[in-house]
């Protein structure tokens, strides 16, 4: 399903985007902003400011729910009934989790249901009917207990084995699964709510292979994500790390995209590899671990001497304190969005740049930019875009492109007959 106010899958450059002496990469960028709907942008920007409340709604929601099972003690209670059950610890706390996993995925259904369904319907961003978004939930739940149940039995195995050092090791531990978990879902993750094959058309992959040859990337294959049946959007993405690192392209993205938009699109995929952004994101994020950890054992300690008895919770140790040490996780990710959207916004426009260098299509790149602002707003105010974009905006990467078309002019005019 298209939404009915869909941007032009082909790339139409507008005359002040044409190559000339005269070419203004200000003028160019206005006239491929212009040439998005009025509807279009209207309701791309009404889908996306609706975003900045569900950001808030989403962390109250789960502020709320966390209140509840300490304040009414169904966290004790459901710790209570894993005890009558075994007297195994780490079987206590996967059946803990299970438990946890499950309440919290039902008290949270409401606003799940809107946010991830009947709005992505509403503003025609959602191809799947209920039935099967529900089987994709029942999956993801499957998947989080087993990937949440194994992480949660070996932190809190290490918290009651290192009662004093908790938050040093249980940081390298999360780390470490963190990397692992990255490794994995190329290969065992997404293949369970997608299927994703090799690419075979050589109109697509040849120009692509011999864009990563000419930029010493050993790459021999391309693939493709069934994600039509999920959504409308359009993406790429590069996943994994070492032997299961793959660049994957979507088929939206390979049937309502142009060639040079595919190209464009693909070298900026090249570009996280190449500048080894996957590797950067684990060092930023063993920096956030490491704080979050230690400002994770002050503030659990000083909860539980507060509150810690009202909730029938007994130490750090006791599973009971998982949806307190959550909360904490909440409070502390919500605080810091601003920054995460900032360091991977920062690497995004550094990809965005290698793509040029490397696929040399910038009305490409800045068609590519006009689909993405099907679901994101095109033209924010910079304490807007600092805020809420992990991306550049719209805006600035049509004008990134058009820059660099600007010092390169000489590659897009026609050549003099000699």
């Amino acid at each position: 399903m298209q939404p009915a106010t869909a941007m032009p899958s082909v790339i139409t450059v507008p005359p002040e985007a044409q190559p000339s002496v005269h070419f203004n990469a200000d003028a160019a960028t206005e006239a491929y902003l212009a040439s998005i709907p009025a509807n279009a942008t209207a309701r791309s920007d009404a889908y996306f400011e609706g975003g900045y409340w569900l950001i808030l709604w989403d962390f109250l929601y789960g502020v709320a729910i966390a209140v509840v099972l300490l304040n009414f003690r169904w966290s004790a209670a459901m710790r209570n009934f894993t005890e009558r059950l075994t007297r195994f610890k780490p079987l206590q706390t996967l059946i803990y989790w299970t438990e946890y996993l499950i309440v919290t995925s039902i008290l949270g259904f409401p606003l799940a249901v809107y946010e991830g369904y009947f709005r992505e319907r509403q503003y025609g961003l959602a191809t799947q009917t209920f039935g099967p978004r529900m089987m994709d939930q029942c999956k993801g739940l499957l998947v989080g207990i087993v990937l949440g149940g194994i992480i949660t039995v070996l932190l809190f195995g290490i918290v009651r084995r290192l009662p004093r050092t908790w938050h040093i090791w249980g940081a390298v531990v999360t780390f470490i699964f963190m990397a692992f978990a990255i490794v994995i879902s190329p290969v065992f993750i997404f293949p369970i709510f997608n299927k994703i094959t090799r690419l075979d058309d050589p109109k697509v992959t040849q120009p692509i292979l011999s864009m990563a040859r000419a930029n010493g990337i050993s790459v021999n294959d391309v693939y493709q994500i069934d994600a039509s049946r999920q959504t409308t959007r359009m993406s790429a993405n590069v996943s994994g790390f070492g032997k299961t690192m793959r660049i994957t392209l979507n088929d939206n993205l390979l049937r309502r995209g142009s060639p040079e938009e595919i190209q464009s699109v693909v070298g900026h995929e090249m570009g996280h590899y190449v500048l080894h952004h996957i590797q950067k994101d684990l060092l930023f994020f063993l920096v956030v671990i490491v704080v979050f950890f230690a400002l994770l054992r002050w503030t659990l300690d000083w909860s539980l001497q507060r509150w810690g008895e009202k909730w029938q919770i007994r130490g750090i140790g006791d599973t009971a304190v998982l949806p307190l040490a959550l909360l904490i996780v909440s409070i502390f990710v919500f605080v810091l969005t601003p920054f995460f959207n900032t360091h991977i916004r920062t690497n995004e426009h550094e990809a965005d740049m290698y793509g040029l260098n490397a696929s040399r299509q910038p009305d490409g790149f800045a068609q590519a930019a006009i689909h993405l602002g099907e679901y994101r707003k095109m033209s924010p105010g910079p304490f807007e875009e600092w805020l809420f974009y992990d991306h550049p905006s719209g805006r600035n990467r049509i004008h990134d492109a058009m820059r660099w078309k600007a010092e390169n002019l000489k590659l897009f005019m026609p050549r003099a007959n000699p």
